[in-house]
């Protein structure tokens, strides 16, 4: 978001409060003290009484065009402060400096609850969230690369011909003139044009038309006749020509001219084409040139933006309207066990009496043509996976197998069929691509922009390093490629070589979407802003930690505010300020309890990120790592980059999956086994990655659970008691109390979901909401329950003195303590116990799910699972669970997963912070790489046998940090 800067001239004030300085004798000192003073007040964001969620009316200085790291507990306050006051008030001031005709065309700003700000730049938030879930968006459109490639495509692309290869070329008039004109002096000339008669027009009555024009001659089968001699003429010329001029190559100025008017008729008679013949001393040298884009026979298309892209008619594929999936018959389904082969019915649709004859063809002429029955779906070659669609001569392969079930779909039992093995498939046509094939016979450098597409960025960088141009195409294309290597740049910065320009942005986690609007912000260069970043390390590997400082230093040093909510170690060294929110979270946090220097933060007695950066507090190692015998085993691994590997993930002990980004994580994890599990426990899940089989010990668990940082409730109305289902108890428990009994209440009446007991007037919200077009909305406290959500009456029942309003504003902490003291109340304190032992003892039961941090939301979801009585055990899958988590969190989340696994359940977790991967059981490390060069299995062992591991980034990281051994 930016501002809109009005610039007003002050010379002429300044002037005359000069000329008064000289009449009265006296210097200017007002003025140069003022301006000073401004200077001063420039340097530095000034926050004065900001009291957004838990912060305690707190007042700031930060320092300007600075790297500034916001630290804290989870729910201290950080994110209220960075994107709750500063970047809301810096995206208000924008919106409220445009016109108000404007303004109620955009979103509606709510003023964050501070006293003023002052010297705040315009404001530009990268959180860490999935920014689209369109499928036509991919990296290269939200990084702007393939829009600079597209247009290099259309500037100095060539197009080349399938069939011969050759250049396709449109010739112009002075393409042919600077031919003609290089022949020696006296050189003869002979310029004809195709003739063409129209649909109903004779070749004699043609000739005649062409005799009106003024031609007089035609060239039949090579020899020049007279237009009025043709009645002589016996023989059928198979070619007939329109002589247009024959001439000799001379010096005088005028033969240029002459050339190119005959030219330009000959292209116009010839409906484009034009035939040169050229007498030389020993033959007769035929040209033929056309002003038209075609070869071989094609027509091509000129290159045009538009041309390149997959979001219009004109660029994209016709088959699959430029998404690059159709809904056709999957092959996953079709060969759901790729371990099997052939001949032991890997193919499922070519099973039983009737079917297995299409299989029995195959088996049975195999021989002729050296077809590998026996041999494993996944290990037969592309050309041979092509032929069991295509078929042969000896066997009809699938595609005619599903053609003749759709010819038959007037029977239910072949529609069912063919319902059973449809879903996304890659397009036929394009090949995933998006693009018709017109646009891959466009070409710089001998690549089309469907190549360029599916290269890995790092080589996609490589290629234009290399790209040699002519001097003509290296000016066209000067300021392209200066575009499009610094934006690769950036995206190879902030670690994400990996990626594929053509990656869908909807596939991408939270960290590489907030990296690549990093990068895309870098690539825009903009200046006097200032940068929000929610934890930019989150899902990069150590490694690469420096690159991506160094990538958050490049932002500043352009001359940019750069502000970042960080917990990671390495940042906050690197930091120019450094501020920590605490003490503690929730209700207890919200203060500042140090800003300054990283030298200065390491002696503060109160910080808690202090204790850990000092090591006077840590996150020990266990005393014993469990051993384990049970397993779930996935055999041939080989979804995206994975190398086919087979891995085992043990139960009932904490699992840590690592490795660099883009080495595979996330492929193996989310991919495969996840869904295969869901598939085998629920009978449904996503599609599953490829992979041969899944294995092991699966008996001993019943269920699987992924748990992500996502909001638990979408309502405003939800809070972490109904969640748990803990509020369904309080509510019966207040429906027991004499005084609701007297007046017919029931549990429902306590509820602020449905009508009865809340006060409908607001809803059961407590505030009333007042739209105000173009300005921002009002929220005021309701007046019917003066913010207390229920009815008058309902608020009379009471519970040891508590109305249910007031019990909704307790904490879990104070909850915990007021229901321990009576027998009735002990079952609800049980259940809101989980919450305590998460870390969430500050979060109000009644406090909005919408207030709550990434962080804070996976542990909710955590203490539900804590929460339930032991139904059978469960292999729980975490996906970087430390975002957003502080060190002294981190130790309380582990506490949590150890609960979990002594219940009899298993954890997996994706993870790159050494603190988890240190007290893990076992660890699984990809790699060694991102992307191609990733997808091994590098090391699989306990944590100190990794630290050993030479070729893992990770082990060497936990090494020479010391966080093991």
């Amino acid at each position: 978001m930016y501002f809109v800067a009005i610039v007003v001239s002050t010379k002429k004030y300044s002037n005359c409060e000069e000329s008064i300085c000289k009449f009265t004798g006296s210097e200017n000192r007002t003025t140069s003290k003022f301006s000073m003073t401004e200077s001063l007040k420039n340097q530095y964001i000034e926050i004065k009484g900001a009291k957004v969620h838990n912060l305690k009316n707190i007042d700031l200085k930060i320092p300007r065009n600075k790297l500034v790291v916001i630290t804290g507990l989870s729910g201290s306050g950080k994110s209220s402060l960075a994107f709750d006051t500063l970047f809301a008030e810096g995206q208000r001031r924008y919106v409220e400096s445009l016109s108000s005709y404007a303004r109620q065309f955009l979103g509606r700003m709510d003023k964050p609850e501070v006293d003023y700000i002052k010297g705040i730049p315009p404001a530009i938030a990268i959180e860490q969230k999935v920014n689209t879930r369109n499928p036509r968006s991919t990296v290269g459109t939200s990084t702007e690369i393939y829009d600079y490639i597209k247009l290099l495509y259309a500037r100095i692309g060539k197009t080349y011909s399938p069939v011969s290869g050759s250049i396709v070329q449109r010739h112009e008039v002075v393409d042919v003139v600077n031919y003609l004109t290089a022949f020696p002096v006296g050189t003869k000339i002979t310029i004809v044009a195709p003739m063409l008669p129209g649909k109903k027009r004779t070749f004699q009555k043609e000739a005649e038309l062409l005799l009106q024009q003024g031609f007089t001659r035609l060239e039949l089968d090579g020899e020049i006749v007279k237009i009025s001699d043709l009645g002589e003429y016996k023989k059928t010329p198979s070619e007939v020509n329109v002589l247009i001029d024959r001439i000799p190559v001379a010096e005088d100025e005028d033969f240029p001219s002459r050339l190119a008017d005959s030219i330009q008729t000959a292209f116009f008679e010839g409906k484009g084409e034009c035939l040169t013949r050229v007498e030389l001393s020993d033959r007769t040298e035929t040209n033929k040139f056309s002003n038209r884009f075609e070869a071989d026979g094609i027509t091509f298309e000129e290159p045009t933006l538009h041309l390149f892209s997959f979001n219009n008619p004109i660029g994209a594929c016709p088959v699959c309207e430029g998404y690059g999936k159709t809904i056709g018959i999957d092959e996953d389904l079709v060969v759901p066990n790729k371990s099997l082969s052939v001949f032991s019915d890997a193919i499922v649709c070519w099973k039983g009496e009737k079917m297995g004859e299409w299989k029995e063809q195959l088996v049975k002429n195999a021989a002729k043509f050296g077809f590998p029955i026996h041999k494993p779906y996944y290990q037969l070659t592309t050309e041979q996976k092509r032929l069991l669609w295509t078929g042969n001569p000896y066997f009809e392969g699938l595609n005619d197998f599903f053609r003749q079930l759709e010819e038959q779909t007037y029977k239910i039992q072949y529609r069912v069929m063919l319902s059973r093995y449809r879903g996304k498939t890659t397009c036929p046509e394009c090949g995933g691509t998006r693009l018709k094939k017109e646009a891959s016979y466009v070409k710089v450098g001998q690549k089309s922009v469907t190549e360029l597409v599916n290269l890995p960025v790092t080589e996609l960088q490589l290629f234009f390093k290399k790209l040699k141009l002519s001097d003509t195409e290296q000016v066209i294309a000067e300021r392209l490629l200066i575009e499009i290597n610094n934006r690769i740049e950036f995206l190879c910065d902030v670690g994400l070589g990996y990626l594929t320009l053509n990656r869908l942005s909807s596939t991408l986690s939270g960290g590489e979407s907030q990296r690549i609007n990093l990068a895309t912000s870098l690539g825009s260069s903009l200046v006097g802003s200032m940068y929000i970043l929610d934890e930019p390390s989150i899902g990069l590997h150590p490694r690469d930690t420096g690159r991506l400082i160094k990538v958050l230093r490049k932002l500043q040093q352009l001359g940019n505010s750069v502000i970042v909510v960080e917990h990671d170690e390495e940042i906050m060294r690197a930091a120019d300020y450094l501020i920590d929110i605490g003490p503690l979270a929730g209700q207890h946090g919200g203060e500042v309890v140090f800003e300054g220097t990283h030298e200065e933060l390491i002696l503060n007695p109160v910080s808690q990120t202090a204790k850990y950066l000092t090591g006077a507090e840590k996150i020990p190692l266990p005393e014993r790592r469990r051993k384990w015998n049970d397993y779930i085993e996935i055999t041939g691994a080989r979804e995206n980059n994975l190398k086919g590997f087979d891995v085992k993930f043990p139960l009932n002990t904490l699992t840590v999956i690592t490795g660099v980004s883009g080495s595979g994580k996330s492929s193996l994890v989310k991919r495969i086994l996840y869904p295969a599990l869901m598939k085998y426990y629920g009978g449904y899940g996503e599609k599953t990655g490829d992979h041969s089989e899944l294995s092991g010990d699966l008996g001993r668990i019943t269920a699987v659970e992924f748990v992500d940082q996502n909001p638990i409730g979408k309502s405003s109305r939800s809070n972490p008691v109904t969640y748990l289902k803990v509020y369904d108890e309080i509510r019966k428990l207040y429906a027991d109390q004499p005084a609701a009994k007297i007046n017919g209440f029931t549990p429902s009446h306590f509820s602020f979901n449905i009508d009865g007991g809340r006060c409908e007037t607001c809803q059961g919200e407590g505030e009333i909401k007042v739209e105000m077009q173009f300005m921002a909305d009002i929220l005021l406290t309701c007046e019917s329950c003066g913010g207390k959500r229920f009815k008058p009456d309902v608020l009379d029942v009471n519970y040891r003195n508590k109305n249910i309003y007031e019990l909704l504003e307790m904490t879990v902490d104070e909850a915990i303590d007021f229901f321990n003291e009576k027998p009735t109340g002990k079952k609800i304190a049980k259940k809101l116990q989980p919450l305590q032992d998460v870390g969430l003892g500050y979060v109000h039961l009644g406090q909005s799910s919408s207030t709550l941090s990434g962080g804070e939301s996976q542990r909710v979801k955590l203490a539900s699972f804590l929460a339930k009585e032991k139904e059978g055990a469960t292999l729980f899958i975490f996906d970087e669970p430390t975002t957003g988590l502080h060190f002294h969190d981190i130790r309380k989340l582990l506490d949590s997963m150890n609960a979990l696994i002594s219940r009899g359940h298993s954890i997996l977790v994706i993870e790159h912070n050494p603190e988890v991967i240190k007290v893990a059981d076992w660890v699984i490390d990809l790699g060694p790489e991102g992307g191609e060069k990733g997808g091994y299995k590098l090391f699989e062992g306990t944590p100190d046998g990794l630290a050993e591991c030479t070729a893992s980034f990770t082990g060497s990281f936990l090494k020479s940090h010391h966080f093991i051994g």
